[in-house]
């Protein structure tokens, strides 16, 4: 069946289709939302890696997003939000709360991740766009073939995204990575909304030239730090995150620092699956312990529990960080412009001491509004 012949079937045989494929992954119900913009047609074709040559009929309305970075860059171009992301609760809105003017809402949004991910999500949510990676959805979840993908490229709409936020992926190795920048110009010719994007860019790179004051170039200089998962507010153990090109850790290798696990054997989570304990990490020692996982507290909500109980802890006490209370929120997974503008801005403060405004909101606020 195509997409509209397998939307057109009665009321029994559709809620079987869409049986899974409700709720926000959170508990909460949601629905389908449309945006206002206006289809226009384009007949173009856009080329983008893995999926090469993608050709588009018209410029996409709805759409579904592979997680927060994707999902960051649609905002940015003043964009609804996507009908859908892998999990919602990663996409950690909160980042734009000091802006003005940027507001996103995910109380309708679907997480297509529920105890994996089906072909039926894609057909009910019928979006015009997937700016997914479809060798992520291939190799992460059980049950999906290179037919289920064809399947839905032919019957829904195209995949048009790259898995941008890690690099430690083996199943990523035969194909070109993307910067997030390079990513973001491909979406905004996507939605045909490249003036934001160069917009952006111009902005991005008058951030990064502030950054040239304080960000030290020598070796002896660059702050030590580990970027570990914590699980939970009593943390027993980690999950290790080398700091290499992936767009998660952007705004680490822009602030300069030395990854003290790139100086072990200790190997990346994504590559490896394994864990490290505190016995591990007090023989590596690092100056700064960057934990992600806590994305969803506030920075003294962080220090009241996960920093609290780490000072309580027999070894963990003994770390240097713990004792110079040099241990921050490591930030999210994923990152987009806007996002990375402000994790980059409170990095600085995290390994600088450095308070100072590092970007101009009203000015984000104004691109994302299409006042260029």
């Amino acid at each position: 069946m195509d997409r509209r012949t397998f939307l057109g079937v009665g009321g029994a045989t559709l809620g079987t289709a869409l049986a899974g494929c409700t709720g926000t992954g959170d508990g909460g119900s949601t629905s389908t939302s449309t945006t206002s913009t206006t289809s226009e047609s384009t007949h173009a074709v856009y080329t983008t890696e893995p999926m090469g040559d993608v050709p588009i009929e018209s410029v996409p309305e709805t759409w579904v997003a592979n997680n927060g970075s994707y999902a960051d860059m649609g905002i940015a171009l003043g964009l609804d939000e996507p009908e859908a992301l892998w999990l919602t609760n990663r996409w950690h809105t909160t980042y734009y709360d000091g802006i003005d003017g940027v507001s996103v809402d995910t109380s309708d949004m679907l997480s297509l991740y529920q105890d994996g991910v089906s072909k039926e999500c894609y057909y009910s949510l019928d979006a015009d766009i997937h700016v997914q990676d479809p060798n992520f959805l291939l190799n992460r979840f059980k049950g999906w073939s290179k037919s289920d993908i064809q399947d839905i490229e032919e019957n829904v709409a195209p995949f048009y995204g790259n898995s941008i936020f890690s690099r430690g992926y083996a199943w990523h190795e035969g194909y070109q990575y993307y910067s997030l920048y390079e990513a973001f110009e491909k979406v905004a010719a996507l939605f045909q909304r490249t003036d934001r994007y160069q917009a952006f860019a111009s902005l991005h790179d008058d951030f990064q030239q502030s950054l040239t004051d304080f960000v030290p170039t020598s070796d002896a200089e660059r702050p030590q730090v580990a970027v570990l998962w914590a699980t939970g507010n009593e943390p027993t153990s980690f999950l290790p995150y080398l700091v290499n090109d992936g767009t998660s850790f952007k705004q680490w290798r822009d602030l300069n620092v030395r990854d003290a696990l790139a100086e072990t054997s200790v190997k990346d989570f994504h590559a490896s699956r394994g864990n490290i304990d505190y016995e591990t990490l007090l023989k590596i020692d690092p100056e700064y312990l960057l934990l992600r996982g806590h994305e969803a507290q506030t920075a003294a909500e962080f220090q009241n529990t996960v920093v609290s109980f780490m000072k309580e802890h027999e070894v963990a006490s003994e770390l240097t960080a713990v004792q110079n209370g040099n241990v921050y929120r490591g930030g999210p997974l994923y990152q987009g412009p806007i996002s990375n503008l402000v994790l980059t801005e409170r990095g600085a403060s995290q390994l600088y001491d450095h308070d100072e405004t590092l970007f101009d909101r009203d000015r984000v606020a104004d691109i994302v509004a299409g006042s260029l």
